[in-house]
């Protein structure tokens, strides 16, 4: 990696427990309606959608917060996440709770490096290729990775039937 470009929380604990990953960087000015954002940034880092994963928080009315990594091109149930988290009931955070609870803004929110250790699911569906993409911790960059390794640093859980 070039000294100039930055270094996120998430390229830091790859880096330190040895794990390989790949920056893809994009325009993170990149106006579009959300529902198709992450399909755009999919192509531009020349991944398919289906394995270009992002990053949503939420809260448990039992466990606290909980981590979710699902494809860009899904999205999450919150009934079936709350299942899986142990909770009754989940809600995904408000967009102002989510830098003091992670440390990571929206749209570059990683599942690597938050403030604090929450638990981590990630659809199973991830397992079935051998490199995925999250995001760097920061808008404009993507890190492609092997699954295997994104579950092993996380302490992940893979979760089934959480999409809608």
């Amino acid at each position: 990696m070039k000294k100039d470009l930055p270094k996120t929380n998430a390229m830091r604990e790859l880096e330190k427990a040895g794990v390989a990953y790949e920056p893809r960087f994009y325009d993170p000015d990149i106006t579009e309606d959300s529902s198709t954002l992450g399909e755009t940034i999919a192509h531009t880092v020349g991944f398919p959608p289906e394995q270009v994963f992002k990053t949503l928080v939420g809260r448990g009315d039992k466990n606290g917060i909980a981590v979710f990594c699902i494809p860009v091109c899904a999205a999450l149930d919150t009934k079936r996440a709350a299942a899986v988290s142990g909770n009754k009931r989940f809600e995904l955070l408000a967009v102002k709770e989510l830098l003091p609870a992670t440390g990571y803004v929206r749209g570059g929110c990683s599942p690597i490096g938050m403030r604090k250790k929450y638990p981590v699911y990630i659809d199973s569906s991830a397992l079935g290729y051998g490199i995925m993409t999250i995001s760097a911790g920061m808008r404009g960059c993507q890190l492609a990775l092997a699954p295997k390794d994104l579950f092993a640093v996380t302490g992940a859980s893979a979760a089934e039937n959480i999409l809608r």
